[in-house]
Parts: C-alpha cells; sequence; structure tokens
C-alpha cells in the first residue's frame, strides 16, 4: 500500500434485534440519489426529479426541483442545492421553495457544492462559482467532463475531479488560482481532510489516491473491492471511512504522513459490499449501508459492538443521513424504498 412495516421476507444472515421499529417506510418507485441533513430536516433526491423533506413528527413535503432525475444534492445547514439531468442548478429553502440559480439548457448538472456564501456546480467540463450576493458565476475550465466538487472547510480552496487527476482553485484575496494535481486516469468523488492538509479523490479502479497538499506527495490506498463511491470523515483523529468493500475501509490521518504505509480499519460487515458510508457527529462511528439494503452502525473501538439499523433487503442503499439531532434517519434504496425513523445509537 504506497500506500417495521411489512415488506418482503428478509434472508436469514444472523442479524440481531434491530435497534428501532420503523416510523415511516414509503415505496416512490424511482431510485433515490441523494440525502443530506438541513436544518432540522433530511432533505432527500429521486431520480424523477422530486426531492422530499423529512421532519419528525410531520408528512414529508414534496417538491418537484427538476423535469428530469436529481443527479447530485448537497446541503450546508439551510442551504439544499440540486443539479438535474435537465440542465437546472437550483436552490431550495426549508419550506419547499425552489429558485433556480442556473439554467445550462441540454447540458446536464452532474455536481454540486456549498459551504457557507460559496455554491458552485458543473456541466460538462466547466465549473460555475457564485460567491456570496453575486449574481453572475466565475467559470472555470478543465480538460475534461467533471466528475467530483469538494470545498475545503473554510471555502478557501475548490477541489474539481477530472480526467488526468484534479485541479484546485484557491482564493488568495483577489482571484482564483489553480494548480493541478496529476495522475493518469478519469478520478471521480474527492474530499478535502477536515484540517485541509490532504486531498482524496476517487479513481474509476478501486483504489484512492491522496495528496499531501504541502508537498504534493501522492499515496495510493488499495482496500476496496469496487470503486470508491462514498466517502466520511469521522472522529477527531480522523478518519476517512469509505464504500467499496465488504466492510467500511477507515483510514487514519492522524499524524504528519495520514495514512501513508498504515493499514485501515474495517468496520461494519454484514456479508455484502458496503455501497454507502455517514459520519456521526461528535462520534469515532460510521453508519454503512449495503448492497443487500441493510445499515449498521459501527463503533471504531475494536472492543465494541456494532448496532443494527435496518435489516437487509432486496435492493441497495443509495443515500444515508441523520438529522442534526441525531433523533433520525434516512435510508434511501436504489428501488425507490425510503425507509424514515428514530435512531437510538
Amino acid at each position: 500500500m504506497t500506500a417495521g412495516a411489512e415488506g418482503p421476507a428478509f434472508p436469514d444472515i444472523g442479524f440481531p434485534e434491530l435497534a428501532e421499529t420503523h416510523n415511516l417506510k414509503i415505496q416512490t418507485g424511482v431510485p433515490v440519489t441523494g440525502a443530506a441533513a438541513t436544518g432540522d430536516a433530511i432533505a432527500a433526491g429521486f431520480g424523477d426529479g422530486s426531492l422530499r423533506l423529512f421532519r419528525p413528527d410531520s408528512d414529508p413535503v414534496v417538491v418537484k426541483a427538476h423535469d428530469g432525475a436529481v443527479l447530485c444534492l448537497q446541503a450546508e445547514d439551510d442551504v439544499v442545492v440540486t443539479g438535474g439531468d435537465d440542465g437546472r442548478f437550483v436552490g431550495v429553502s426549508p419550506n419547499g421553495t425552489v429558485e433556480e440559480i442556473a439554467n445550462f439548457g441540454t447540458r446536464w448538472v452532474d455536481c454540486v457544492a456549498v459551504r457557507g456564501a460559496l455554491q458552485a456546480c458543473s456541466s460538462g467540463r466547466v465549473v460555475h462559482l457564485w460567491t456570496g450576493p453575486e449574481k453572475s458565476a466565475r467559470t472555470f475550465e478543465h480538460p475534461s467532463t467533471v466528475a467530483g466538487l469538494a470545498f475545503d472547510a473554510e471555502g478557501r480552496r475548490l477541489a474539481v475531479a477530472h480526467y488526468g487527476g484534479v485541479t484546485v482553485w484557491q482564493n488568495d484575496g483577489s482571484e482564483w488560482i489553480a494548480r493541478k494535481l496529476a495522475w493518469n486516469g478519469p478520478h471521480a468523488a474527492v474530499t478535502f481532510s477536515p484540517d485541509g492538509r490532504f486531498l482524496i479523490a476517487a479513481l474509476q479502479e478501486n483504489m484512492l489516491n491522496c495528496w499531501r497538499m504541502e508537498d504534493q506527495d501522492v499515496t495510493q490506498l488499495y482496500g476496496s473491492v469496487v470503486k470508491v463511491k462514498s466517502f466520511a470523515w469521522i472522529g477527531d483523529q480522523p478518519f476517512l471511512a469509505t464504500s467499496g468493500a465488504y466492510a467500511a475501509i477507515c483510514w487514519p490521518f492522524d499524524g504528519a504522513e495520514g495514512p501513508k504505509d498504515r493499514e485501515p480499519r474495517r468496520v461494519c460487515t454484514a456479508g455484502d459490499l458496503v455501497t454507502a458510508v455517514l459520519p456521526v457527529a461528535g462520534r469515532s462511528a460510521v453508519i454503512a449501508g449495503f448492497r443487500h439494503g441493510a445499515v449498521i452502525y459501527g463503533d471504531l473501538d475494536p472492543s465494541s459492538e456494532p448496532v443494527f439499523i435496518e435489516e437487509s433487503s432486496t435492493s441497495a442503499v443509495t443515500a444515508l443521513a441523520v438529522t442534526q439531532s441525531k433523533s433520525h434517519i434516512l435510508i434511501g434504496h436504489e428501488d425507490g424504498t425510503v425507509i424514515w425513523k428514530p435512531l437510538k445509537i
């Protein structure tokens, strides 16, 4: 390494008693494409262009955000931004009001990112960035279609993944300056470490590139079986939990060299591939969703027993989100099943 509700019968794979019973289980008939916490709510996007806002003790609010699928979704505080295959980049308020930020016609909005007053989206090889109250966007062009966007914690840098590596745009106070982190092949999901010292990008194959930003030293991280599509920063040290293996693979990022020449921890196993991972604020733990539909809460402490939040079903988990108060969890599935339930962990 340079490194509940009635439904189909569940397969018997030895699940213990579940942590909670279902509160709400609905079948939408279209894939759940993403979910994120926003204020006291969870926003979930769907393959028919709808967005549902779930809150404790109230019915979901359904709004039409796009004329095609919701391709991407991010939220911060009360701000939810989505991109769709109708070419629209929109913001959705807590009461469900949809405001169009930009419209690119027939060109899909593939990726979105938000950090404070900063909002960004990509369409094709171009990234569009709005800062504060500005009505017009800055545009940054790249050598190929953009496949991943992420701001750092301070909103000073924007990472853009594409074929041939990652371009990092940094705000020097007056303009945004580009720095290229080159590596052969297509790069996709991307994330900064919480302290900004490392940048991690998923490749199309089952590996990650990890750049140390101070000197661009790169480490390849192996451990997944398939392409990594989901990241979660967990704990204070911290660890990066990833999907794509038969457990949540958790890489250590303490120390000067982060995960270089170190082994990851494996958390949460249920006999199938992990398809989504989620952090839990204030905990050194991860929630993992699986290809067979199960969801498990697991602590990094190997002496702790995992908590099974949901049994297996017939469809992969494609989205996970927990309310900021940690009172409820939303589980979205590839077949359109949505589970919204109390969470006690």
